[in-house]
């Protein structure tokens, strides 16, 4: 029989970006070299913040049974419970604490169903959100699993920095829910050696590097932008600088509005942000209060026109904050650097992004929340066109980032691919 799997994550397919995004291609790649997986989560939400078709009227617990691309028998299985939450329209920091909460109880209930039934010999918990590490914790000491605690956001750290909770007790509370979590985990792991390095100040323990990844024969260069420029319904001599993904409280990306307005006197110069949200909307109504004519709001790109809609850009901005600098590594890059993109990259020295940037040569760096700097960057790209940049970060995509290498890696480093698991 095969190894079962665990994940319990708030995010999950089909959502198209951040952390949903890499816990469904994850659970789908465990599932194709057979392990049987098991999936507690939500409806999917993110990044609009509101149910995604087709999944609008459900408003109790559902199971889903994944069907499986081939017919090979050595292929696992999925299974997907999908649990009621509330979702907060507005996503202040109270509405999203509330959020993850709701989660937190409807998980709970189905947790207690699993406790019954054949047993998960690992169980994977992924943060945010934090408090569900108390379910996995729960699962390990009744059934004796494994439990592994992944990384995606420093959760308590992100709320802290970037003022997002103020009340001190509340902040207490995550950081000591932190500790427990940690401490209870046989594995840690993360996605950069920044994040490594900010947990291993909380806890004495190895943590595993389980870097974000990218399809590389899925992303990957394409030539003829002036072709795809027309595609996407845009003239081939426009220049596109382009935002693509989540927009929230560590990004800060209102700076490409006032990039957008110092640079509007070049003709063909087109600024995309696309994304979905309520900070979406948000930035809508600042772009048309500004008078902006250079900027175009698009939805998030279906995944079948990513590839062409990444390949038509002439630069990728990827703008974060100064106190986010080092609790992320932003998603969006993955890709970016698979399609060979020439990236600006918000980000200051001594953060891990700065100094792999730096040391790859496969991004133009600029100073985090300097805005004449940006805008001398985006000029001057224009102007410049860094091509071996371009190189450079398809090269490192393909020895680093392809999802095989990433996730073969993670097997071994977490003991998930040991001949020693009883199978049970």
């Amino acid at each position: 029989m095969s190894k079962r799997i665990l994940l319990i994550s708030g995010f999950f397919s089909p959502e198209l970006t951040g952390i949903g995004k890499y816990n469904g291609e994850m659970i789908q790649w465990f599932s194709e070299q057979g392990y049987d997986c098991t999936v507690i989560t939500t409806y999917p939400f993110y990044p609009q913040w509101k149910l995604k078709e087709p999944y609008t009227n459900h408003l109790w617990y559902k199971k889903e049974i994944v069907k499986r691309r081939d017919a090979f028998d050595s292929l696992g299985s999925i299974t997907v419970y999908r649990c009621p939450h509330y979702i907060a329209k507005n996503p202040t920091s109270k509405a999203r604490i509330f959020q993850d909460f709701t989660f937190f109880i409807s998980a709970f209930f189905q947790v207690f169903v699993l406790l019954f039934r054949q047993k998960h010999h690992f169980v994977i918990q992924v943060t945010p959100p934090l408090i569900t590490g108390l379910l996995a914790i729960l699962y390990k000491k009744i059934r004796g699993s494994k439990f592994i605690c992944h990384i995606q956001d420093l959760q308590a750290d992100a709320a802290n920095n970037l003022k997002m909770v103020r009340s001190k007790k509340i902040i207490q509370i995550l950081f000591a829910l932190e500790k427990k979590i940690l401490k209870r985990a046989d594995n840690i792991s993360s996605i950069s050696f920044g994040m490594i390095c900010k947990i291993k100040s909380k806890i004495n323990k190895p943590i595993i590097l389980f870097p974000n990844w990218s399809d590389t024969t899925f992303f990957y260069p394409l030539p003829n932008k002036a072709f795809l420029k027309e595609e996407f319904g845009f003239k081939k001599e426009n220049s596109i600088v382009l935002y693509s993904g989540a927009i929230g409280e560590k990004q800060g990306i209102e700076s490409i509005l006032h990039t957008a307005k110092t640079l509007e006197s070049i003709s063909d110069l087109r600024f995309i942000i696309c994304a979905n949200g309520p900070y979406h909307k948000k930035l809508e109504e600042e772009s048309k209060k500004m008078q902006l004519k250079n900027v175009v709001f698009l939805p998030l790109q279906p995944l079948e026109k990513f590839n062409r809609f990444l390949n038509m850009t002439d630069i990728h901005l990827v703008i974060q904050k100064n106190n986010a600098a080092d609790l992320v590594m932003p998603s969006k890059l993955t890709n970016i650097l698979a399609v060979g993109g020439i990236s600006i990259v918000t980000a200051n020295p001594g953060t891990t992004l700065y100094e792999l940037l730096k040391q790859h040569q496969m991004g133009i760096l600029v100073e985090a929340e300097h805005q004449e700097a940006l805008n001398n960057a985006v000029r001057n790209a224009l102007q410049i066109r860094p091509e071996e940049c371009a190189k450079n970060a398809r090269l490192y995509a393909e020895k680093n980032l392809g999802i095989n290498h990433v996730l073969k890696n993670f097997l071994i480093d977490s003991a998930i691919d040991s001949a020693g698991v009883p199978i049970l």
